[in-house]
């Protein structure tokens, strides 16, 4: 087989593509004419020996061979910029202050710091875990440099912020307990018992349908309310929470359905589909910064934290169309 070397300044302009929903803007934040980044994409593709887009509309979208080069291209660049970080002595110093959300806080917390922390041992992290409308008020206020959060659909780039780069799509779901017995069907979800010790769900369709919630302000629960109205649903708050744990537990017991996304989804819970509730958006996944012009340090960690998102969650997450 003939030995394929790839360019790494092309594959900079394919994830920067990516990670902007658009190459016309990856082709400005290189500083580069969008013909110079075509280019660049038909070699990649020439290189790669199989097509790695195809046409969606007027979009363009990944094929799974795209996909696929799409996470080696971010293996390659991230350590091809650690190697120049060594070679070159600029290790990092200082210290940066990160905000996850509980969702991400386990699957995504001890890989993302310790990867951070192997790279540059001379760099303090402050991580916080909190709630998504406590994230971004922090980083408003600049009390985090960098947060991962949730926003609406299609509003990314709103001046909530100094700046915002929307990862990818995350779907919203119904999410049930997990125990046996779930049975489809209109009206509202209901189960039966075959004898096991998990919990099992029965609501009266003629009920309103119990909810678990956060506390407001909550984007999630906000969606989850308006669609089931838009429905014609009737609805209760039955469990009301400041905190994840509370909301898995309180599911899990059959107290009621709540609107999340898979992410973190403990076993004694599922997805319930098609049990006569309705449809849920996508939403934003977010990076936010506190600076529109972040320090090398703060760079370094979002770089990190992307690649980690895109590359240990690809089941969870729709990626943005490349226009």
């Amino acid at each position: 087989m003939r030995r394929v070397n790839f360019d790494l300044d092309v594959l900079r302009s394919f994830v920067a593509g990516i990670d902007l929903g658009s190459y016309a803007r990856a082709a400005d934040r290189l500083g580069r004419s969008t013909s110079a980044v075509s280019a660049q994409l038909k070699k990649l593709e020439d290189q790669a020996g199989t097509p790695i887009f195809r046409k969606t509309g007027r979009h363009l979208a990944l094929t799974a061979a795209g996909e696929t080069m799409l996470g080696y291209a971010r293996r390659l660049l991230d350590l091809n910029d650690e190697a120049a970080t060594a070679l070159h002595g600029a290790e990092l110093e200082g210290w940066v202050r990160l905000g996850l959300q509980e969702d991400f806080g386990e699957i995504l917390l001890p890989t993302v710091l310790g990867r951070f922390a192997r790279a540059h041992p001379k760099v303090r992290i402050e991580a916080r875990v909190g709630r998504n409308a406590d994230l971004i008020e922090r980083v408003q206020s600049g009390q985090i440099d960098l947060a991962l959060t949730w926003g609406h659909p299609g509003q990314t780039g709103q001046n909530t912020v100094p700046y915002v780069s929307r990862i990818a799509e995350v779907p919203m779901c119904w999410i049930g307990s997990g125990g046996p017995g779930l049975a489809g069907g209109s009206g509202h979800i209901a189960s039966g018992s075959n004898g096991d010790d998990a919990a099992t769900q029965s609501f009266d369709q003629d009920e309103p349908l119990p909810i678990v919630a956060f506390e407001p302000p909550c984007l999630l629960r906000d969606y989850a309310v308006k669609a089931l109205d838009r429905a014609g649903i009737s609805w209760r708050m039955a469990f009301v929470s400041s905190g994840l744990g509370g909301l898995w537990a309180a599911t899990a017991a059959g107290l009621g359905v709540m609107a999340r996304t898979p992410i973190g989804l403990p076993s004694s819970l599922r997805v319930l589909d098609n049990h006569g509730l309705p449809p849920l958006p996508l939403l934003d996944l977010n990076l936010m910064h506190a600076d529109a012009d972040p320090g090398p340090t703060v760079a370094r960690l979002a770089d990190i934290l992307r690649v980690s998102v895109q590359d240990g969650m690809p089941g969870y997450l729709t990626r943005m169309r490349a226009a």
